[in-house]
């Protein structure tokens, strides 16, 4: 991130939630699995369409009894963990419309990413980090608010989909846990010196590849059942076309994604987020290649449906285009202390959320009770540009609307409660450019730096495969 801190005495959050649930929601990228890395993807969570649970069978109902088939130190991993991990990363494949590897592939994959998760947990467990009941409270409100349900919706559908509830907090503190401490050991081993900037952006001038570029999609899965009939096909198509035919002939793509694409989709408005083109399938890329920002294609045939794709936006990979979207927030800190745990720095942020919602001024709250320096201003960030914030702080301020107000966001720093205020469209200055391309290549070397940090975990640790029983 930028040296935010410096001019409002903050740092915006920590990132947090970096990679999916090992047990409940693995997401494999598809360019991941090409590539056999371990990056850890970026967001909040969500909720596949339907979260299988440790007791999924496998296709054709073949069942096996559990066992051991590796130990890491001295904790195994069994094959259930690996057969219900499977069947989620090839649901998850399948619903993007990425090819899915042979069986014996990904089973391969989806064990070694459990073998690299657990050493990862190990060492962060023995590093002394600990994460409290409230920061585990907070990721629970996001993964539910980012699936567009109350939390108790998503305590029923963690019973439906055969997980306990308990369990799936477990899992959450793991993610917080391992998050934290993937963060501490990588960020110390990044820098960035001017001569890389100049590098950098000497090499963005020079590429134009699609291979180069930084897409963001928006789409619309009218999804076809397995076993469907030519009929059934061929509605589902009907629907696709009509979806596609709206969004050519200018209507809002939003609202199409509403009413015509999957539930998974529709907080998002489709948009899948600007990532490199490498990391979406062939068949997205071979659909869009010809395509400026704002052009349509399909529908498209994959193995889950019919896609409607929109391209939102189309840049060099790692910098913004000339003109960005700004956004002027303004938020209130409360520092846990001993005086103050972050469990009471939650519920006053409540208090004072309700008070702002009940026409208090937000303003005011802010210069009586934030812990940060920009609360003589009323808790005002000033105008930021992309990239300026952390993915997850950003996502929540993205996700706002002007006028609206986050729920309590906890981070290593404290408790945040966030208001967008405006956000306008500038056209970025030398120095801004410089800056955002300081942010992208420090993203660039986070990735690098996590890559070599894996491999040591996964060096240090103990491993053991095992034969399954006869």
């Amino acid at each position: 991130m930028t040296n935010f801190s410096t001019a409002h005495h903050f740092s915006p959050l920590a990132p947090g939630l970096t990679r999916l649930l090992a047990l409940s929601l693995l997401v494999l990228p598809c360019a991941a699995l090409q590539a056999q890395t371990l990056r850890p993807s970026t967001g909040l969570l969500r909720l596949p369409s339907s979260a299988a649970g440790a007791s999924t069978a496998l296709p054709g109902n073949q069942r096996s009894a559990d066992y051991i088939v590796a130990v890491v130190n001295s904790e195994p991993v069994t094959n259930n963990e690996v057969r219900s991990s499977l069947l989620r990363a090839e649901q998850q494949l399948t619903q993007s419309g990425g090819a899915v590897p042979p069986r014996a592939e990904l089973t391969r994959l989806v064990l070694d990413r459990l073998i690299t998760d657990k050493a990862q947990l190990q060492e962060a467990r023995q590093s002394g980090l600990r994460i409290d009941d409230s920061s585990i409270e907070g990721a629970v409100q996001g993964v539910a608010q980012q699936n567009q349900m109350s939390v108790d919706d998503l305590r029923k559908r963690m019973a439906t989909d055969g997980l306990t509830f308990n369990k799936f907090r477990e899992n959450l503190r793991d993610e917080l846990l391992v998050s934290r401490f993937r963060q501490r050991e990588v960020e110390a081993r990044v820098k960035i010196t001017d001569s890389d900037i100049d590098q950098f952006l000497r090499e963005q001038d020079g590429s134009s590849s699609m291979a180069s570029m930084d897409i963001n999609l928006a789409q619309i899965l009218v999804a076809v059942p397995e076993n469907a009939t030519p009929e059934q096909v061929a509605a589902q198509l009907a629907k696709a076309q009509r979806a596609a035919e709206r969004a050519r002939s200018g209507a809002d793509f939003a609202p199409l994604v509403n009413e015509f694409s999957e539930p998974a989709a529709r907080g998002t408005g489709g948009q899948m987020g600007l990532r490199n083109a490498e990391r979406y399938p062939t068949l997205f890329l071979d659909a869009i290649k010809s395509l400026k920002a704002g052009g349509v294609a399909g529908p498209i045939r994959s193995g889950a449906g019919f896609h409607v794709l929109k391209v939102i936006e189309i840049r060099q990979a790692g910098m913004p285009g000339i003109n960005v979207t700004q956004t002027r927030a303004r938020h209130i800190l409360l520092r846990a202390s001993p005086q103050t745990s972050e469990a009471a720095a939650t519920q006053k942020l409540l208090g004072l959320r309700k008070q702002v919602t009940d026409g208090g001024d937000f303003a005011a709250l802010a210069k009586a009770n934030s812990d940060d320096g920009s609360a003589a201003n009323g808790g005002d960030l000033g105008w930021t540009n992309p990239g300026m914030f952390v993915p997850e702080f950003e996502q929540v301020m993205n996700s706002l609307a002007p006028g609206q107000i986050s729920q309590p966001l906890v981070s290593r720093f404290g408790v945040h409660l966030i208001q967008v205020m405006e956000r306008r469209e500038a056209q970025l200055s030398t120095r801004e450019v410089r800056e955002l391309a300081k942010t992208a290549l420090r993203e660039k070397k986070q990735e690098e730096a996590y890559a070599l940090w894996a491999q040591d975990v996964r060096g240090r640790a103990y491993v053991e495969y095992r034969e399954p029983p006869q």
